[in-house]
């Protein structure tokens, strides 16, 4: 006799069906925290952002209140602000993570739209104006030198930044902390494969540059094209060995001091200065 084929399967390794309690937490839409006035300030500002629930003390909700304008929020982000669930330090510092800084203010959100690399590239590609320039993380893993570096992204007007899905920061907390804002303004392209997605930008049209402590050229003296694809590796391992090989040239930051490094956010920050000068 045939199976009833109607009977719901069971999940694979469990041995039992799902409860519909769990049904319903696997369906509902994740939530993520950011913290800080200023990365508060620019989400409640992004019409991208979907805000749910703005948490503050007195002080924290003055003060955001003087940094954003709520007459150009979106409608439900400017109801956020104009009440929000006041509460004491102590019960924002139980939201977060031991040291977070917080200054008395936590945003509920969900995460930001997920960004196609070639969609978001292909338009830096094609600009007439400005830089069009990228950066590229290969395996920058803190959110802290994350945060940096779409901080030195968005002063650069740098098109996009792209990093791995894999082993990387979320985009909040500490991350969306250290970007002081630059989260919400500069496109955070996640992909499965670093070295594919330069395949992708060099068919768009990039010229990929590397930057490696052994390339035999400093910055200043190698050639940069336009759309120009900057490719930062993690610090102390650098670029991977692939990614290096997809690079069109690498090219080293000089230090004649007694250091021989620099932590990957500020080399981006002088890479992004001396690209923009030419």
């Amino acid at each position: 006799m045939a199976r009833n084929s109607s009977r719901r399967p069971r999940e694979r390794g469990t041995g039992r069906r799902r409860t519909h309690q769990e049904q319903r937490a696997q369906a509902r839409p994740r939530r993520e925290r950011l913290y800080g006035a200023h990365a508060v300030a620019a989400a409640l500002a992004n019409p991208s952002r979907r805000c749910h629930r703005l948490i503050t003390t007195e002080e924290g909700a003055a003060q955001l209140t003087e940094r954003a304008d709520a007459r150009a929020l979106p409608l439900a982000a400017r109801a956020l602000l104009t009440a929000p669930q006041i509460v004491s330090r102590q019960d924002i510092a139980a939201l977060l993570p031991d040291g977070a800084v917080h200054q008395g203010i936590v945003l509920e959100t969900a995460p930001l739209p997920a960004v196609d690399l070639a969609s978001a590239c292909r338009g830096v590609a094609q600009g007439a104006e400005g830089p069009r320039t990228v950066v590229v993380l290969d395996q920058v893993t803190d959110p802290h030198n994350v945060g940096a570096i779409l901080r030195s992204a968005a002063a650069f007007a740098v098109g996009a930044v792209v990093m791995q899905d894999r082993h990387s920061p979320q985009g909040a907390g500490a991350l969306a902390k250290a970007a002081s804002g630059a989260l919400e303004t500069v496109p955070l392209a996640r992909v499965v494969n670093i070295a594919r997605a330069l395949i992708v930008l060099k068919e768009l049209g990039f010229w990929c540059l590397g930057l490696d402590p052994d390339a035999p050229e400093p910055l200043g003296a190698v050639s940069v094209k336009a759309p120009l694809a900057l490719v930062l590796g993690a610090e102390g391992q650098g670029m991977r060995r692939l990614t290096r090989e997809r690079c069109d040239s690498t090219a080293s930051i000089p230090m004649p001091g007694s250091m021989t490094s620099l932590n990957v956010s500020n080399a981006a920050a002088i890479a992004l200065y001396e690209v923009s000068r030419r």
